[in-house]
């Protein structure tokens, strides 16, 4: 099996990939695949592809990736620009990224006859919705972000219709785990308040810390994508992927200090634009395919602390 995927060495992108090219992963009917792996690195890192990766150094916008869509079985589109405060900046390349260069993924599957697309939706869809936990009907956008993130799914339902694409839309809360983009312009929570206090420096706080977060770690998602891979019944149906249980920023922090064993006080700023005051997924549908998150937070945080010391301690960070 052939397996393509956009974004490979962003943070999803690359976890995924080494799970796959992973000597003990295999596939239905005990299939091993080969992996080709898309990014122009903008965002993310070439040290993050893995061995065994074919990897090739493109933009999602360009029609030279047609040709790498030929023999593909299973495309996943996981490049995107996603730092929201970068995208209300500016609108004009987040459509371009997000929305066109989706499109271009998708023309490129049908023109290869692809069977199947899985493409990164976002929690963010639900920003505007006061529906908790929220389930995959309550699409209230408001960010630029969020838009270019929906606007996607209207043009997956045209290629469904009218060249028979298989889509399935996975709608990521907040992802985190080995290999998180800490290198963003404002860094996901939990690398943020890691990479900070190993450091001895004080963490930043957005606001007054009260916003609440669903946290899914990065193996439970893949668990999910190896079911979209083998498992038929998630064609053209959308899910949510979260753990079901929110937190505050300010409990995120605490259990940071602790399991690292430094206090030190934050420093609070002023709230970000487009962002929502709380995330909780609904993840009943995913649920009904067998699929439950396993990682607790904190388990999933030690994960997390121990590759970033690692990062550190090699001058990476």
């Amino acid at each position: 099996m052939k397996i393509l995927i956009t974004g490979v060495a962003g943070f999803i992108g690359s976890n995924l990939a080494l799970r796959l090219v992973s000597k003990n992963q295999k596939l239905k009917n005990g299939n091993r695949c080969e992996v080709i792996g898309i990014d122009n690195l903008s965002y993310g890192i070439r040290e993050n592809v893995s061995e065994g990766v074919e990897f090739c150094n493109l933009d999602i916008r360009d029609k030279s990736i047609y040709e790498l869509f030929e023999g593909v079985n299973v495309v996943f589109h996981l490049a995107a620009k996603n730092c929201i405060n970068d995208c209300q900046a500016d609108p004009v390349e987040t459509a371009e990224i997000n929305v066109a260069g989706a499109v271009n993924v998708f023309e490129a599957a049908k023109k290869a006859r692809v069977k199947k697309v899985v493409y990164a939706e976002s929690s963010a869809l639900y920003e505007g919705g006061n529906i908790f936990p929220t389930p995959e009907s309550e699409v209230k956008p408001e960010s630029f972000y969020a838009v270019s993130k929906l606007s996607p799914m209207y043009f997956a339902k045209a290629y469904q219709k009218y060249y028979n694409l298989i889509f399935t839309a996975l709608r990521y809360f907040c992802v985190y785990g080995p290999v998180q983009d800490y290198r963003r312009t404002i860094p996901p929570v939990m690398s943020a308040f890691i990479i900070s206090l190993l450091k001895g420096k004080k963490p930043i706080i957005y606001g007054t810390g009260e916003k609440r977060r669903d946290f899914i770690y990065i193996d439970d998602v893949n668990d999910f994508h190896m079911k979209c891979i083998n498992d038929p019944r998630t064609d053209h149906k959308t899910f949510n992927l979260g753990s079901g249980i929110n937190y505050s920023i300010l409990d995120i922090y605490k259990l940071i200090s602790e399991l690292i064993g430094k206090k030190i006080d934050p420093i609070f700023k002023p709230d970000l634009p487009g962002e929502a005051e709380t995330t909780l997924a609904d993840i009943s549908e995913a649920r009904k395919l067998g699929w439950k998150p396993k990682t607790d937070i904190k388990t999933g945080l030690l994960y997390s602390i121990d590759y970033i010391r690692n990062e550190i301690a090699a001058g990476r960070i």
